[in-house]
């Protein structure tokens, strides 16, 4: 199949105006393949040569302007349109088309709770040519017209209001111009739970067995909704442009979300079947304000070409965690009054758990600007590279650095005039920036080179000392202290220094710390430090607030109170900058994990913030101890871990804190190095003193059992029994990949990469299950065959597979310069796919950092 190039792209947008698609789809024809028949209305501006893309089972016919064409002279995705004449045309094609396991194109599941069919569309990239076909480029917008024949019980959804005219025939309201990756179709027998606002039908809809878990969160996710939309409308001048907003929570999802006009579709763990904490709802609440934000950046505005992706996502994210943040703002104040627990920190959760991906994206061999040069992202397959940390995290932090510097007002008005100038139409960097320079005096232009045009993270380092020579006190009482910061990188940050003091007679934890001030700083300024009235504080704290993107080190003076009052510190977001600077020492071999462990100990049973105990327990249990430590650290590293998880769960036995008692018990199940306490959970079906055993525990801990040899195939087959649902399939598969056995082993490598069989879910749920800690002496073997394996694999199956292949089935708990040669040497196989080898590379890179932390370990042993 040919990718498409730039080139290719521009040279057709110069010939062809789209006017509109008229598509007719019969998901009635059978379990494999669905019918799809298009007419292309279009406009060839001059004579010449193009071509339309489709990928179907088969192609029937193929006419234009009622002309018939050979279907054979399809050439893999491309039918060339030769010697078009000038003026308008229409273009009508007939084929069957493949459904998808895989969630590219059009996906199908059958629910084994039921046995009911659902269908949804992913036409991100150059899926769209799966279901219809195309000129499928970003930038030839067009109307979109589409009617559906399903099965009798079921509804259909799209971008617009969808009608039905009876016997299962359904048409769903024409689009105004929108680009071919945001057409959508998901027709099943939906529950659906639909209501009003500001005069649009807002629809939310799930498959009828998770209907009880979706009423149950009804309120609370039309309520958010509600509220982002109305204040995405007080924020941008340009109303909501689509005719409804609906909301599917659709199986086998393999993005979070995706932002389709009209009907947004979400992976529908996020219907959650079993006991979640407030920061899981927050993350839900953030994903509908980030697919929201997107009706206006990606679906009002679109990228021109996949260069400008970061127009798209590091905006959504950023107005996603803001906005979210504004909404959610008066409920946490009305929830302090009435003494309750608050709504989390928004910012805290994107510190804690997105920075951190833009971070360690922005440290690999494959690291890109946030903005591209065009000739980085030559094709499709290249761009799809670029949906990472740094597009979505990087991004983000980069635009709240950008409001900090700019203001706020200014970069509304920019964003404003931007929608104006090119709504229902394509925009560049160069249109962006321009726009928003027309909003204030600063030179945007000069930060987009220096922020977005590059690559790599910044340091910012504190130096504290007296004045020298002596410098007259601020305050005039003959104390004063001297900052100065030094910066490794090139770009400007305007930071907030919070500066805080032992507080005196505190109760309630080690090291309280009392806020003294906190000053806003641009780094590098002249060189001349900064003297501050006062003694020296006890602890400086470089980008409090987290406004900029950088990582930071502190003084030495500072790093010892820290290590003994990090949960005194009052902001939480100020914790997360400071976690997350312990985070990155321990990756840079700066800190021992040891050290890092110590912390989380003493620290995490204090630690009021949810996000901030869920982000620290999973980079200490899943890099820290699983990666980083030595094996003759191992046991205590593990104690360690587990007598923290043990705890957290002895603190929360009165129940006042149900969130932090339930991540507790989850890292303990994890953790578990003895299968004693977990079966005795598992036979009684509750944690004593709570919670009892949902789904997700009890599958959690079976897992874990496997894993130690505790359990065995029957009682998988008696727990999936007892739980037949898509989730519980996806436990079974798991526990089966983990039990200790070679023949356990062998059935899933060859379920893995032999059959080609498995959906996208159960190949990622297998493969969790495959490479476990400890059970080394039966998966060695596998690291060697997982190269070519993987390689053959991502070549028939595709880019979903290929990505799911690196992600979840890579050896990453074989830390030795073996592994990480065989990994180095199997780059250099041509017939890498794209996706694949990005993963792999990425993954080499993070197995070399683990390797330099083991031996930075050992050399200081």
């Amino acid at each position: 199949m040919s990718v498409l190039t730039r080139d290719e792209a521009q040279t057709r947008a110069q010939i062809l105006d789209v006017e509109r698609y008229t598509i007719a789809l019969d998901l009635t024809t059978g379990e494999e393949t669905f019918d799809s028949r298009t007419a292309i209305r279009f406009t060839a501006r001059a004579a010449g040569d193009t071509f339309v893309e489709v990928k179907p089972a088969t192609l029937r016919s193929i006419s234009l302007d009622g002309q018939p064409l050979d279907p054979a002279l399809l050439d893999g995705n491309r039918y060339p349109l030769t010697a078009l004449a000038a003026g308008p045309h229409e273009l009508h094609i007939d084929a069957a088309m493949r459904y998808s396991r895989t969630g590219e194109g059009m996906h199908r599941f059958t629910d084994p709770t039921d046995g009911e069919t659902y269908v949804y569309t992913q036409l991100f990239m150059e899926d769209v040519q799966r279901v219809f076909a195309a000129f499928d480029q970003p930038d030839l917008k067009s109307v979109f017209s589409i009617d559906v024949t399903a099965p009798e019980g079921w509804s259909v959804l799209g971008n617009g209001v969808a009608e039905h005219a009876g016997e299962g025939r359904w048409t769903i309201a024409a689009t105004p111009l929108v680009s071919t990756y945001l057409v959508a179709v998901a027709a099943g027998p939906w529950h659906s739970v639909t209501t009003e606002h500001a005069g649009l039908p807002f629809g939310i809809h799930c498959r009828r067995s998770l209907a009880p878990y979706l009423d149950a969160d009804a309120d609370e996710i039309l309520d958010i909704t509600r509220a982002l939309y109305d204040r995405y409308h007080e924020k941008f001048d340009e109303p909501y442009p689509f005719d409804s907003y609906d909301q599917a929570f659709v199986p086998e999802f393999n993005a979070g979300a995706m932002e389709n006009p009209g009907l947004v579709t979400f992976r529908d763990e996020f219907v959650y079947r079993s006991a979640v904490t407030d920061t899981e709802r927050q993350t839900r609440a953030m994903v509908i304000a980030h697919e929201m934000a997107h009706m206006w950046f990606g679906d009002l505005v679109t990228l021109t070409w996949w260069d400008d992706i970061w127009l798209n996502e590091s905006f959504a994210e950023y107005m996603g965690y803001q906005t979210l943040t504004e909404v959610t703002l008066p409920r946490a104040l009305h929830s302090v009054s009435a003494g309750e627990s608050p709504f989390p920190d928004t910012w805290v959760d994107f510190g804690v758990a997105r920075k951190g991906w833009g971070y360690d994206a922005d440290q690999r061999p494959s690291t890109h600007p946030v903005a591209p040069d065009p000739d980085a992202v030559p094709d499709t397959a290249s761009a799809l590279l670029n949906f990472d940390g740094i597009s979505y995290a990087k991004g983000a932090s980069a635009l709240r650095q950008l409001v900090a510097w700019l203001g706020e007002k200014d970069f509304l008005a920019g964003i404003n005039t931007h929608f104006a100038r090119h709504k229902f139409a394509n925009a560049t960097l160069a249109d962006f920036i321009d726009n928003l320079a027309s909003a204030t005096d600063r030179d945007v232009h000069a930060w987009a080179e220096q922020w977005l045009r590059t690559t790599g993270v910044d340091t910012l380092t504190a130096e504290i000392a007296a004045p020298e020579p002596a410098a007259p006190a601020p305050n005039g009482n003959g104390q004063s202290w001297a900052l100065a910061v030094t910066r490794d990188g090139s770009r400007p940050h305007r930071i907030t220094v919070g500066t805080y003091d032992h507080a005196l007679g505190a109760q309630g934890g080690p090291g309280r710390l009392a806020l003294r001030d906190r000053f806003e700083l641009d780094v590098p300024g002249d060189g001349t430090p900064t003297i501050r009235p006062g003694r020296r504080p006890a602890l400086v704290v470089l980008n409090d607030g987290d406004l900029t993107y950088a990582k930071v080190r502190l003084d030495t003076a500072s790093w010892d109170t820290v290590l003994t009052g990090l949960s005194g510190i009052p902001d939480a977001l100020t914790r997360a900058v400071v976690w997350n600077t312990a985070r990155d020492m321990v990756r840079d071999a700066e800190l021992p994990p040891a050290t890092y462990l110590a912390a989380a100990r003493a620290h995490l049973p204090h630690e009021t913030d949810l996000a901030l105990v869920q982000g620290v327990l999973s980079f200490a249990a899943g890099q820290v101890v699983d990666r980083y430590t030595i094996p003759e650290d191992l046991p205590a590293a593990r104690a360690t871990l587990t007598d923290l998880c043990r705890d957290l769960i002895r603190r929360t036995e009165d129940g006042s804190r149900p969130g932090l008692r339930l991540i507790a018990v989850r890292h303990f199940i994890d953790a578990a190095t003895k299968p004693d306490t977990l079966r005795t959970w598992l036979d009684e079906g509750t944690v004593h003193g709570g919670p009892e055993l949902d789904p997700e525990l009890r599958w959690r801990i079976l897992t874990r059992l496997a894993v130690l040899g505790a359990t065995d195939e029957a009682a998988i087959a008696t727990a999936l029994a007892a739980d037949p649902s898509a989730t519980g399939r996806e436990g079974a598969a798991r526990c089966r990949a983990a039990l200790p056995t070679a023949e356990a082993k062998a059935a899933a490598w060859d379920a893995l990469f032999t059959d080609d069989t498995l959906s996208n879910y159960l190949f990622t749920a297998t493969a969790q299950g495959f490479w476990q800690p400890g059970q080394e002496e039966l998966t060695d073997d596998y690291v060697a065959r997982f190269y070519p394996d993987a390689i053959a694999l991502a070549a028939r199956r595709g880019p979903a597979i290929a990505e799911a292949a690196g992600r979840y089935a890579f050896p990453a708990y074989a830390v030795d310069p073996m592994s990480l040669g065989t990994g180095t040497r199997a780059l250099e196989d041509p017939d890498l796919i794209p996706a694949l080898r990005r993963k792999l590379v990425d993954q080499l890179d993070d197995l070399r950092r683990a390797l330099a932390v083991r031996s930075a370990v050992a050399l200081a042993d």
